[in-house]
């Protein structure tokens, strides 16, 4: 039934252009993933750019996701979220093993995703570290368009890189990455990731991965035009630490800037969740995860769809989870 709780497999697109997977299915107790099946694509209604048939998650009936949600979206994601958003689920979630550093990219807002792309959002996006390592966010210094175009048509890599602000993350630790902000996450680095539903990048480094840069990197609008969708504006440090949390154990795990865009709850064993659509990435242990609409036997690695008309639902056992939801309707 459309209520029940479902642990949805990995849905990893293939041949991705960084290297990684192995520490996703490894999580997971899957067979061990291709060695560029960096991504886990969660209860996706988003399909990677240019390739309509790929990264859609596909439900036990045989249906889509979206194509479920299209035709009941009151049962799927509530009656206050279908009154102002109708069949958009407004999140997509996903597992990263960055098994090289990601190159430095950046991701269009909405307004600038609709007007030149004709897409309904842009893509902020947010990190919930698994494993350590080093993130890279935000423009150190205030940077010219033309020195900026210079470095991307020159690939002076580690100029590129040096502008930006690293960051130490550790488990435990979430950064909010908004619209615009060049980023690139370092090698070693899993994480869970949750952004609006989108694939949209504008990539600013290929010289050492599996991309024709001056043909993908643009989003096929010429970088003339893609580079205004970057900040230019170099964040203070105190900005760069207002877009991260440390450590949080319970309850709300991002910054407040990000609830626009998305939410994610740390929840323990004996945890009620509210009602609503969310993703549930179990991070620890074994149990039930219990609602009235079943009793769902889940561990370390699963992640789980809760539809909203499930009703709330309660982590049993010695569960620990993330719970990824859209923005409050």
């Amino acid at each position: 039934m459309d209520t029940d709780p479902i642990v949805l497999p990995s849905n990893r697109p293939a041949d991705r252009f960084y290297r990684g997977g192995r520490r996703i299915t490894d999580l997971r107790g899957e067979p061990a993933a291709g060695d560029h099946e960096p991504e886990d694509w969660i209860a996706s209604t988003t399909s990677v750019f240019a390739q309509p048939d790929v990264g859609p998650t596909v439900l036990p009936d045989g249906r889509t996701l979206a194509d479920a949600v299209a035709a009941d979206p009151e049962r799927w994601l509530g009656a206050a979220h279908a009154a102002r958003w109708g069949s958009d689920t407004r999140l997509l979630v996903k597992l990263l093993d960055a098994g090289q550093r990601l190159p430095v990219h950046a991701h269009p807002d909405t307004p600038f995703a609709r007007q030149h792309l004709g897409h309904a959002h842009g893509k902020a996006e947010a990190w919930c570290i698994l494993e350590p390592g080093t993130v890279h966010l935000g423009l150190r210094r205030d940077v010219p368009a033309d020195e900026l175009r210079a470095l991307v048509d020159e690939q002076r890599v580690e100029e590129l890189l040096a502008l930006l602000n690293p960051i130490e993350v550790r488990a435990g630790d979430a950064v909010l990455v908004p619209p615009g902000q060049l980023h690139a996450i370092g090698e070693g680095v899993l994480l869970l990731e949750v952004q609006e539903p989108e694939d949209l990048s504008i990539l600013l480094e290929w010289r050492d991965f599996a991309l024709d840069g001056p043909r993908d990197g643009h989003l096929g609008l010429g970088f003339d035009r893609a580079l205004q969708a970057t900040d230019l504006v170099a964040r203070s440090a105190e900005e760069v630490e207002a877009l991260v949390t440390r450590g949080r154990d319970a309850g709300p795990v991002l910054p407040a800037a990000a609830g626009s865009f998305f939410r994610v709850d740390r929840a323990a064993a004996g945890t009620e969740l509210e009602a609503g659509f969310a993703v549930v990435v179990v991070t620890a242990g074994t149990g039930v995860l219990s609602s009235s609409a079943a009793d769902l036997q889940v561990q370390a690695g699963d992640t789980v769809l809760v539809p909203a008309a499930a009703g709330p639902a309660v982590l049993g056992g010695g569960l620990t989870a993330l719970v990824c939801r859209p923005p409050a309707p």
